[in-house]
């Protein structure tokens, strides 16, 4: 079998083993498919497979595979160097003499190596060495805590000697169990497991307190057994403690002797005071000295020291008081301690930076230390060198191989301060060219005109002197005064110009609290004085800060003063007009209508807002009196109340709200409620209003309901150039201009009806006529330019209809779409049910369904299903234009296709009446259903 033939074999057992990441059609259902198949732990032999296939393929499916493998190799390695940490870390633990500073080591080394210590084995064993050293220092602890304890035993033995041998007596049961139990705890101690790791000087310090405490223990006892017997039998002989046996004496009666002077020692050679006095100075210098290193903790130091205390010692020895020779002792043994354990951690130290500065030379070319941070290390590991050699011996060959690798990485350092001080020259010579350009340039514009262009070019000087680039500080004490120096020459013409235009600025302040603070306020001397500070600014550029706190204080008194006008304006002005009142009540009764959500309704009171709109009378209806009891509280009862009545009571409730709101600039919604409710639909005035004729006469009959004029029939085609008699046609009447009722954008068209052609006592139109038909040069044409649309609105009226009409014709969208869905699920379900019963009426359906075509569908759902309707289902979705399911494309393309080699034959969008028939006709599934509601819905809008 060749090779090309094996491939395919091998792509598709790698296909079979990820679960199909092969042949998935996308990257992203690749990616899951490998990591579903990752999930499943699979060997490396089998990552290695299909990432070599799949990395050629598709390189963001292949990441995660990549990344397990690489998780694989990382895991690897760890577990090697884990391995070879656990063995040290058992080597140690082994040993029966653990050292403290080897636990530590290892710690430390295996984290410098990349050990992964926080997983097992290396935890365990981590907290096994770090139990072990714990348990070292806390038993030399305990040691040296039982040194001390034998000293104050032995301590009380002696103040019990000092005392009656009764006393002593009592407590020596006491001191017999003390002793026992300290040689129980002594024993424990040097039972212990870690008793062999501690330091070889505790072993025989223990045992020699432990020699020295028997000793005075069975002395004590033997001359206490020694003191009873002589107490009891006067003849035996009495104890060898003086203050006992003087005691013994005293009761048997004897005199006691007083002691015979002890014989003078014979008298040394008179010793001169000035040599003891130099003897005694030398000593205390030297130990001084030694007691000073040995706090410090510098080990060769206090080598030295102690050699040199010595010396002196085997000079001036037998000079010196025994006080000062018992601390000599003292400080010779601490020193010696302190010797031994720095110069073993000295050597530690030392090497690790000999390792650190080795490693600086060995760094990757990505890593590689920049000159600055290259000088901080080496100067930190020659400091840390320095303290090591204080603390022990030196070490010739570790400080040859650490200076020669200081060295080598020092040459990185000197590059860099060679860089460094060639940027620095070219700073300086920068400074200095950019200083004699400042003072060139303020020469050649001291009487600058332009102060914005001169305070722009100063900040761009001071821009480019703060990134001149770097200079030392010597350097920049000695440019900076020279650069102010220029600086505030250049600057000063513009300061002076400044303090001027403050000057000037202060003064227009004043001038404007003058205008603000008069009785008549002079709009030509405001606007003067706002000009003149415009100029002021765009000249002369202040600070912000200060520009913007001048203003306010400019504008303060204008603004006070022009909200007082505005405030006498509004209260003249709060009275609402008649035609206002019409409109703010037609308004809330189409909003009452919306929230009915009756489409009807909501049409009707549009048809009354767009008649109050246009300035005529309106009156409410019967039931609103009745709706109302907060219009209709001046009437005795509600059922008593007339519509004219009624009206006039929600007319005046709902002025009073309308008129707060005009004078705020915006419609009480507060109101909104209650004035919804109080109003129902209204009529218009030409129905017999007796509020708008009515007087103090009762008896005063209603005018006719005029009958609404037909509207003029459309003409729908009519011959060119027929002249015939009785054949012409009166020309339709232009449109008026579009918009909705209210728009304020024609308010100049309103004022120019209610005040030109057509309005009492108009003037004439320019063709001459008084009223609204014009003449002109082509004729009469017998009808207004644009429409009446009524006197000017109000603020508050304004805004409370445009408010009402957005709200209805969005509630009556609201309405259609509602029921548009509501027919498209009655079809579907009449189709699942084959019930034609259930088929939404031609007007449910809407305008784009004829009745031909729900007739059609109604046959297709009352018989048996039949048919594949997959073609007609394509059909479809080509006139809705949505899309076709994946499976489907290509019979889409199909379709198509043919649809282009028939010219003649009716289009998708002609046919889809039928289409949608013959898929009625068939039988009901989900996807079916799915496809032809997503079509339908589309179809049904036009």
């Amino acid at each position: 079998m060749t090779s090309s033939s094996t491939k395919p074999l091998d792509l598709q057992a790698l296909d079979t083993l990820t679960g199909g990441a092969f042949t998935a059609p996308t990257s992203g259902e690749r990616a899951q498919r490998i990591r579903d198949w990752l999930a499943g732990q699979p060997t490396t032999e089998q990552l290695q497979d299909v990432f070599k296939e799949l990395s050629g393929r598709d390189k963001g499916a292949a990441r995660p595979v990549r990344e397990k493998l690489d998780e694989i190799r990382r895991a690897k390695g760890q577990e090697v160097i884990a391995a070879e940490w656990a063995h040290k870390a058992e080597a140690l633990l082994a040993q029966p003499k653990l050292n403290i500073a080897d636990a530590l080591a290892w710690q430390r080394d295996a984290a410098k190596a990349g050990a992964p210590l926080s997983r097992e084995p290396l935890a365990g064993f981590k907290a096994r060495l770090a139990d072990r050293v714990k348990g070292i220092e806390d038993l030399q602890h305990r040691a040296q805590v039982h040194r001390e304890a034998a000293v104050l035993l032995a301590q009380r033995f002696e103040v019990l000697s000092t005392k009656g041998w009764k006393d002593a007596q009592s407590a020596e049961e006491s001191l017999r169990g003390d002793v026992s139990h300290w040689q129980q705890q002594a024993d424990e101690i040097a039972a212990d497991a870690n008793w062999t790791s501690l330091d070889s000087k505790f072993a025989p310090q223990l045992d020699a307190s432990r020699a020295q405490l028997l000793s005075v223990s069975d002395a004590f006892h033997a001359a206490l057994a020694q003191a009873i017997a002589a107490a009891s039998d006067a003849a035996a002989a009495l104890p060898p403690v003086p203050v006992w046996a003087d005691e013994l004496r005293a009761a048997r009666g004897e005199v006691v002797v007083p002691k015979a002077a002890a014989p003078a020692k014979p008298a040394r050679p008179p010793v001169d005071p000035a040599v003891r006095a130099t003897a005694q100075e030398a000593v205390q210098a030297a130990l001084a000295k030694l007691e000073q290193e040995t706090a410090e903790g510098h080990g060769k130091a206090s080598a030295g020291a102690a050699t040199a205390l010595r010396a002196v010692l085997k000079e001036h020895g037998k000079l010196v008081e025994s006080e000062l020779e018992s601390r000599v002792h003292a400080a010779l043994v601490a020193a010696g301690e302190l010797e031994g354990w720095q110069r073993w951690s000295a050597d530690k130290v030392r090497e690790d930076l000999v390792a650190k500065a080795e490693a600086l030379l060995k760094r990757p070319e990505g890593q590689a230390l920049g000159g600055r941070k290259m000088q901080e290390t080496l100067r930190a590991l020659r400091d840390q060198w320095k303290q090591s050699d204080q603390g022990g011996v030196p070490n010739h060959a570790l400080w040859k191989r650490f200076d020669e690798a200081c060295n080598e990485a020092h040459k990185v350092v000197e590059a860099w301060l060679e860089k460094v001080r060639a940027d620095a020259a070219e700073h300086r010579a920068q400074r200095l060219a950019l200083i004699e350009e400042v003072k060139s340039w303020a020469a050649a514009h001291a009487d600058a005109a332009d102060l914005k262009g001169h305070n722009r070019a100063l900040h761009q000087f001071a821009d480019r002197w703060r990134d001149a680039g770097h200079v030392g500080e010597k350097v920049f004490a000695e440019l900076q005064p020279q650069w102010n120096e220029a600086f505030g020459a250049a600057r000063a013409p513009f300061e002076a110009a400044q303090k001027a235009s403050v000057e000037r600025r202060q003064a227009m302040i004043a001038e404007a609290v003058e205008l603000g603070a008069a009785p008549m306020l002079r709009i030509d001397a405001v606007k003067a004085l706002q000009q003149r500070w415009q100029a002021e600014a765009q000249s002369v550029p202040l600070d912000r800060r200060q520009e913007q706190k001048m203003w306010d204080a400019f504008r303060a008194p204008i603004d006070e003063a022009f909200n007082r006008k505005t405030a006498e304006r509004e209260k003249v002005s709060s009275a609402m007009s008649e035609h206002d009142r019409n409109v703010l009540l037609a308004s809330k009764a189409l909003e009452a209508a919306n929230a009915t959500g009756d489409a009807q309704k909501i049409r009707a009171a549009m048809n009354q807002l767009e008649a109050a709109m246009r300035g005529e009378k309106v009156q409410l209806a019967e039931p609103v009196a009745k709706a109302a009891p907060s219009a209709t509280s001046h009437v005795n009862t509600a059922e008593d109340a007339s519509p004219v009545q009624a009206a006039q009571a929600a007319e005046a409730e709902f002025s009073e709200s309308a008129s707060l709101a005009e004078s705020s600039g915006e419609a009480d919604e507060a109101a909104a409620p209650a004035a919804a409710q109080a109003l129902d639909l209204v009529a218009p005035a030409g129905s017999a209003d007796t509020a708008a004729s009515g007087d103090s006469d009762g008896d005063a009959a209603p005018a006719p309901v005029a009958p609404p004029a037909a509207a003029p029939k459309p003409v729908v085609a009519m011959r060119r150039a027929d002249d015939r008699p009785g054949m012409r046609k009166p020309e339709p009447a232009m449109a008026g201009r579009g918009g909705r009722p209210g728009d304020r954008g024609d308010r100049g068209g309103d004022r120019r009806d209610s005040r030109g052609a057509g309005g009492p006592g108009g003037r004439p139109d320019r063709g001459g006529a008084p009223g609204g038909d014009r003449g002109g040069r082509f004729g009469d044409r017998g009808a207004p330019r644009f429409e009446d649309r009524g006197p000017r609105l109000g603020d508050a009226a304004f805004r409370a209809q445009r408010d009402a009409v957005e709200h209805a014709q969005a509630a009556l969208r609201k309405l259609a779409a509602q029921a548009h869905g509501e027919a498209l699920t009655q079809l579907l379900g009449a189709w699942e049910k084959r019930d034609p019963a259930a088929l939404p009426s031609v007007q449910e359906l809407g305008r784009a369904v004829s009745p031909a075509v729900r007739g059609a569908w109604s046959q297709a759902v009352g018989q048996t299903p039949a048919g594949n309707p997959q073609d007609a289902l394509l059909r479809l979705e080509i006139a809705a234009e949505v899309p076709t399911p994946a499976e489907h494309v290509d019979a889409r393309r199909a379709m198509q296709l043919q649809l282009l080699t028939r010219r003649n034959d009716p289009t998708p969008a002609q046919t889809w009446g039928q289409d949608a028939a013959k898929v009625l006709a068939g039988s009901h599934d989900a996807a079916t259903a799915r496809r032809l509601q997503n079509v339908l819905k589309a179809l049904l809008k036009g």
